[in-house]
């Protein structure tokens, strides 16, 4: 496969293959195998161009949302890291280990 070069907001280039860059993100992996096998119609049950039409349309609506969710993951990852590098004496918030209390009955 050959080189891609992207960058970055921060001016970083990025090299490697998309086959590399896809296997940092699985769930995105996943769903670009899923939208080959509708094109290559690996079930053999798309026989109208309606239903692959259909198909594709979810499967792409399905890569959006999951670029979206890594892309935000990302975004906060990068944000506690600038954020521990800045502020070392800052505590991670950890959910405490309380049972609370019963609720009053009406």
């Amino acid at each position: 496969m050959s080189q891609r070069i992207s960058s970055t907001e921060t001016g970083s280039i990025a090299l490697g293959s998309l086959e590399e860059r896809l296997s940092a993100h699985p769930h995105l992996f996943e769903r670009i195998e899923a939208l080959l096998n509708v094109v290559e119609n690996s079930a053999s049950d798309l026989e109208k161009a309606d239903l692959a039409e259909q198909r594709v349309m979810e499967e792409v609506r399905q890569i959006g949302q999951q670029a979206l969710v890594s892309w935000a993951e990302h975004q906060h990852q990068k944000h506690l890291e600038l954020l521990r590098q800045n502020h070392p004496q800052v505590r991670q918030h950890l959910k405490k280990n309380f049972t609370g209390t019963p609720a009053l009955e009406s």
